[in-house]
């Protein structure tokens, strides 16, 4: 792998996972979508 793809692989990792992104309440955009999944299958359960 050339040092261009690892550091555009790491790069993704950080954005994906790292990053805090304010609007979302600065966490993660990987931790939010976790969340939003997690709520979407309780809410499934409850009705």
């Amino acid at each position: 792998m050339s040092e261009v793809e690892f550091a555009t692989l790491e790069w993704v990792e950080w954005f994906n996972n790292r990053r805090l992104l304010e609007p979302i309440g600065n966490i993660p955009p990987a931790e939010f979508e976790m969340a939003y999944y997690r709520q979407l299958e309780e809410s499934a359960d409850a009705a």
